[in-house]
């Protein structure tokens, strides 16, 4: 059984997820997780998945306002061990649930393309041409709240 929470900036639950983006999405691409990133951190929304048995942080992502309007989601990452048993979908419904509750009417994301998938099967709808950002290729996708 797993549940949602709000992670508080600067909590040790916050290092937690801060250790699982780097080891999910950054390690394997080379790229650091640099602690200049930390203070800006501080005005984004945390969101985690919590393994209930062992009090397990099992994903996380953040939720970083755009605009009065938007908000984007970024950083979406789930344990390798949990990946595929539906962890990054709960993540994904919860947050956007977050984001429409505090009054926000889209959602944007620059997702990898090999995730592009995922996303659409969940309302997301790829906006443009894929780019690259950091030599990694990206889709800008939306979703209206």
């Amino acid at each position: 059984m797993r549940k949602m929470i709000d992670i508080d900036f600067g909590s040790s639950r916050y290092n937690e997820l801060v250790e699982l983006r780097y080891k999910i999405l950054l390690e394997p691409l080379g790229l650091k997780f640099l602690d200049s990133f930390r203070p800006e951190e501080a005005k984004y929304l945390h969101i985690g998945c919590v393994e209930m048995l062992d009090n397990r942080l099992v994903g996380g992502l953040i939720l970083a306002p755009a605009d009065d309007e938007t908000i984007r989601l970024m950083q979406v990452a789930v344990d390798t061990v949990y990946q595929g048993e539906g962890v990054g979908r709960e993540l994904v419904a919860y947050a956007e649930k977050r984001a429409k509750d505090a009054g926000y009417k889209k959602i944007v994301m620059h997702a990898m393309l090999f995730v592009v998938g995922f996303y659409e099967k969940m309302g997301y709808a790829a906006e443009g041409e894929p780019f690259d950002e950091q030599g990694i290729n990206f889709m800008k996708m939306v979703k209206k709240l």
